[in-house]
């Protein structure tokens, strides 16, 4: 696990904002010169490093209405979910900006979920809407330190790698997930659709059914961008599936047989709403890449 260490603040947030914005606006113009570039700069998109103007540079369309920004004014970060278009298809859009002392972009991780090759077909009847709760400020009286809501984070990762019911981080009762545009917690009609019953179910509920089993290491964690005042936690990392586990049983005695019989890995950008040292709401977008595929962003 890698957690940066905290400077004291050096931003505001609207500073962050700002530079977010003109990175934005450069992306939809398919115009790079237009952002202020540090003189070194690591860039990656879908967890490949790449030279800054390419890949969704040279094909996006359009920006989605969507826009769900935070910031991290202690470190510098600025992080974005939202939707792009490329064409004749919209994918769920993840992206992290460092700023330096200067203003300049010195950082940027970027996440594309092209569902059209992607292999996660589950998720095509994605769309984007608002969610008040990742918006709204914490009252000071609920929040806990940086530090808490990391391990609070962390303590999710641990729940699902190798999922046998055991719960090792707090829920909020109200608690839903995103991923992918996918609301796969409460979510009946979903669970019908795709024959996956746990969609029905709420957050620790899920878990506590041992379903995810078949995730074997949650690894290359990282937690870059935390924002205080929103109860925000940006998280990145992966999820490796050796493909090895066939039926197994839930904790209710419920004969299941895992979705994964293939080694791969599941990149993601994982966001968490942390209200009274509970998580309260998840918007995650992942990517399906090789098995045990390493991070650019691991020194």
């Amino acid at each position: 696990m890698t957690i940066r260490n905290a400077a004291p603040a050096a931003y505001t947030r609207e500073e962050l904002y700002k530079t977010l914005d003109v990175y934005l606006d450069a992306l939809r113009r398919r115009d790079p010169s237009a952002v202020p570039w540090a003189d070194v700069v690591r860039n990656t998109e879908d967890n490949v490093a790449m030279d800054v103007g390419d890949g969704l540079w040279g094909t996006i369309t359009g920006l989605g209405d969507y826009q769900l920004r935070f910031a991290d004014v202690k470190t510098g970060q600025v992080g974005y979910f939202g939707a792009v278009e490329e064409t004749n298809e919209t994918s769920a859009f993840s992206l992290r900006l460092k700023i330096d002392r200067d203003g300049r972009v010195s950082e940027v991780e970027t996440l594309v979920v092209r569902i059209s090759f992607s292999g996660l077909g589950i998720f095509a009847n994605k769309r984007f809407w608002d969610k008040p709760v990742l918006n709204e400020t914490v009252p000071s009286e609920h929040r806990v330190k940086r530090e808490r809501m990391i391990s609070i984070a962390d303590g999710y990762f641990d729940t699902l790698q190798l999922n046998d019911g055991e719960i090792f981080t707090k829920f909020h009762p109200d608690c839903n997930r995103v991923e992918n545009g996918v609301q796969t917690t409460n979510n009946p009609e979903f669970a019908k659709e795709v024959n996956y019953p746990i969609a029905a179910l709420g957050c620790e509920a899920q878990f506590k059914r041992g379903q995810y089993l078949y995730d074997d290491e949650l690894r290359a964690r990282r937690f870059p961008l935390v924002d205080e005042e929103l109860g925000l936690v940006l998280a990145s990392g992966f999820i490796d599936h050796a493909g090895r586990l066939g039926d197994y049983e839930l904790t209710d005695g419920t004969k299941v047989v895992s979705p994964f019989r293939r080694p791969h890995s599941f990149y993601l950008l994982e966001l968490f709403k942390i209200e009274d040292g509970a998580i309260r709401q998840i918007e995650a977008n992942f990517i399906t890449v090789p098995y045990k595929m390493p991070s650019p962003w691991d020194r």
